[in-house]
């Protein structure tokens, strides 16, 4: 049988065994389409939440969204009475984890909340209550249910600051809030059952824990030796077949590739440029031979004209450096410059060099727009763009060959340190 009975013959929401002592008590949402504005969701999603059973009590572990509560509540009803709750474990404060938790206290108000250190301030934020009876855990810390204990994990940035994972060792079993999940709605509900998930499971980690890849790097540490049968995310399939997959999966998504490749100390410098006439070309190609002088530093040069977005975030995310060439355009830097920089919303940036450089025809103001962009994204742009007007001089171009070499030994850290006139900027 492929099927998992989530109802009873008259439709009342049952909750699913996972092992003798843990259920899911979760809810579905299969037509949603668009998740936190930014997540496609072809598959819909689900709600994980999950009740552990010890010898001295019963913990619920995580919510669901508030729209969903009715579901919830009756699974959770299915398998235990309100006054046996003895524990509630919020993994991240979320509103799709947390939408049901103001009446679920309500109705428990015996039971003890537990939420990781960083998330003291973000729950009263989100419940508004002044007065929130709560315990705030770290790593190593311990909850015990009689025969069953709760174990937790500060996995912060994964990918709130609040987020934690929990760990029921008698069980062998991770309840990882939004680690190692998707989005991904099927009432098969387990990962060896369900639907082709893994483009669901690839895409939300892109989407979510990229950013964060030295987070999830450090959750997987306390992670990986864990022994584990199953693990339970918040969204999407239940991990029950080959957990230890998953947990490769994100060491490999999170591991860089590129350093494989270097010199030790050596650095990488990425030159993107688009060109209206040739003259933005020819200060890249000029910037990218100044650099080259630096035997430490790896250099390459890419027209946006010839390549997809996609593959250069890749590359970008790796780099040291990344300098960006465009030509203004009616007051602005040109749409596939803004294309790119829209894109590296998903990796981490910060600290990295950044450098603009580009032709105008009137006033020039897309290399400073370009600059500023690269500053929110927290880049370093310690060299002032350099601007040309119309086609470079021989005078210009030998600039640019010097404005390269300059970024080069920024990165080498060879660079002498100058005096700003801020009357230039």
């Amino acid at each position: 049988m492929n099927s998992v009975q989530l109802e009873s013959e008259d439709g009342v929401p049952l909750a699913v065994a996972l092992s003798e002592r843990v259920h899911w008590v979760g809810a579905l949402d299969p037509n949603l389409r668009t998740f936190d504005i930014i997540l496609k969701t072809a598959n819909g999603t689900s709600y994980n939440a999950y009740v552990v059973r010890g010898s001295e009590g019963v913990a619920v572990i995580d919510t669901v969204k508030e729209g969903f509560a009715n579901d919830f509540f009756a699974r959770l009803e299915s398998v235990a009475d309100y006054a046996e709750i003895k524990v509630i474990v919020l993994n991240h404060l979320e509103p799709d984890h947390t939408g049901a938790l103001p009446e679920l206290m309500k109705r428990a108000p015996q039971a003890q909340l537990f939420i990781s250190q960083k998330a003291q301030s973000m729950l009263k934020g989100l419940l508004k209550q002044d007065e929130l009876s709560f315990t705030p855990v770290v790593t190593g810390d311990k909850v015990s249910l009689g025969d069953r204990s709760l174990e937790f994990l500060h996995t912060p940035y994964l990918h709130w600051p609040d987020t934690q994972c929990t760990y029921a060792p008698e069980e062998a079993m991770l309840f990882s809030g939004d680690v190692f999940g998707c989005h991904f709605c099927d009432n098969r509900l387990y990962n060896d059952k369900v639907g082709d998930f893994r483009f669901s499971f690839e895409y939300y980690y892109a989407h979510i824990m990229r950013p964060f890849k030295e987070y999830v790097v450090r959750a997987l540490e306390l992670i990986e030796p864990l022994p584990l049968k199953l693990i339970a995310p918040t969204h999407g399939p239940i991990l029950r077949d080959r957990p230890q997959h998953y947990i490769q999966r994100y060491r490999q998504l999170s591991s860089p590739a590129l350093h494989n490749e270097l010199r030790p100390n050596q650095k990488t410098l990425l030159i993107f440029y688009i060109s209206s006439y040739g003259n933005t070309r020819r200060m890249a190609e000029a910037i990218y031979q100044g650099a080259m002088q630096i035997e430490d530093v790896r250099v390459s040069l890419y027209d946006l004209e010839g390549g997809e977005v996609a593959p250069f975030v890749d590359l970008i995310e790796e780099a040291d450096g990344l300098v960006l060439g465009t030509p203004t355009i009616n007051g602005d830097a040109v749409k596939p410059i803004w294309d790119l920089l829209s894109s590296l919303a998903v990796v981490n940036l910060k600290n990295k060099l950044g450098g603009v450089f580009g032709s105008y025809g009137w006033t020039g103001e897309g290399v400073r727009l370009v600059e500023d962009r690269l500053r929110g994204l927290k880049l370093r742009v310690p060299i002032q763009g350099l601007r040309v007007k119309l086609i470079p001089t021989d005078d210009e171009i030998h600039e640019c060959k010097a404005f390269g070499l300059e970024l080069a030994q920024e990165l080498t850290g060879a660079r002498e340190s100058r005096v700003i006139n801020f009357a230039d900027l």
